[in-house]
């Protein structure tokens, strides 16, 4: 299996985002990194993996009338 991994740069192009904010997430440890020397990997797996974790489902009318049943 061969891994690819992206520079910061590169990974804020794929996340569409800032450089900075990559940056922010390496720096508080939000996001698995691979450091190669100097060199800091982003792997696409990684990245995958971060982007699935703050999906949210959308409200629907099941999901309104179970958590009003809770509040009961």
């Amino acid at each position: 299996m061969h891994a690819k991994y992206l520079s910061v740069p590169e990974a804020a192009l794929y996340l569409n985002t800032s450089v900075r904010f990559v940056r922010r997430l390496i720096a508080e440890r939000r996001i698995a990194f691979h450091k190669f020397g100097i060199h800091v990997r982003l792997g696409l797996a990684d990245l995958d993996a971060f982007v699935g974790a703050g999906r949210v489902e959308p409200i629907t009318t099941a999901s309104v009338y179970r958590d009003l049943r809770k509040a009961a």
